[in-house]
C-alpha cells in the first residue's frame, strides 16, 4: 500500500535526522502534505525509549513543526483564497471532499474548530486552509493551533515511549483510534451546543 510505503520512508528519514526530521515531517503534515503524524510522533517516542532522543524535545519539536506548517497553510488560504487552493489541490494530493469537509466543519463550528480539529483525522491536516480563506485572526489561529498540536504531540509521543519495542502496534490501530476520537469530540461539541442552547432559552 502507498500509505505503508510512505510511513516506512518517514521512519527511515526520522531514524537518521532525529529532532530536525520530526520538526520537518510534522510541518509538512500540517501544511497539507499527507504524512501521517500517527507514525512520526510514536516513532519519536520509541527513539526516546531507546535513549537516542529525549521525549520532551520530541514533543516540543513535533508541536512547533505542526504549528509552523499550519501557519504556512493558513497564509496560503489567506493570500491565495479558495481558487489557489483548488488550483494546486491535485499536486498537494488534496481531494475536493477533504477541502469541502474542512470548510463544513469550520463554517459550522466556528474558529474553535481549529483547536478541536488537531485531534481529528484528515480534518486536522486541512483545517488551516478555510481558516486562512476566512481571514481568521492569525494570533487566535496560532494559539488554538499551538494548544491542539501540543495535546496531539504529547498523546502520540508518550504512547510511542510507553509501548517501546511494540510501538509499531500503533500503526495497526491508529485508524480505529482516530474514529474513536472523532466520535468523542463530535459528541462533546454537540453537547456544548445543546447545553448553550438550553442556557439561552432559560435565560
Amino acid at each position: 500500500m502507498m500509505v505503508e510505503r510512505l510511513i516506512d520512508a518517514v521512519i527511515f528519514v526520522l531514524d537518521k535526522t532525529g529532532y530536525a526530521g520530526t520538526f520537518i515531517a510534522m510541518a509538512l503534515e500540517s501544511a497539507c502534505i499527507p504524512i501521517p503524524s500517527e507514525a512520526i510522533l510514536p516513532f519519536g517516542g520509541y527513539l526516546s525509549f531507546t535513549g537516542r532522543l529525549n521525549l520532551i524535545l520530541v514533543i516540543i519539536f513535533g508541536t512547533l513543526g505542526g504549528t509552523v506548517g499550519s501557519i504556512g497553510a493558513y497564509y496560503i488560504g489567506k493570500i491565495g483564497g479558495r481558487p489557489l487552493v483548488e488550483k494546486y489541490a491535485d499536486k498537494l494530493r488534496l481531494s475536493k471532499s477533504h477541502i469541502e469537509k474542512s470548510d463544513y466543519y469550520f463554517n459550522k463550528y466556528g474558529e474553535k474548530i481549529v483547536f478541536y480539529s488537531r485531534l481529528l483525522p484528515i480534518i486536522r491536516t486541512f483545517i488551516s486552509l478555510p481558516a486562512g480563506i476566512s481571514k481568521m485572526d492569525v494570533k487566535k489561529f496560532t494559539i488554538y493551533t499551538l494548544l491542539g498540536s501540543t495535546i496531539w504531540s504529547v498523546l502520540l509521543g508518550y504512547a510511542g515511549y510507553k509501548m517501546g519495542e511494540n510501538w509499531t502496534i500503533i500503526r495497526e490501530w491508529f485508524h480505529f483510534a482516530d474514529i474513536a476520537l472523532v466520535v468523542l469530540i463530535v459528541a462533546f461539541i454537540f453537547y456544548k451546543l445543546i447545553f448553550k442552547k438550553i442556557q439561552t432559552e432559560n435565560s
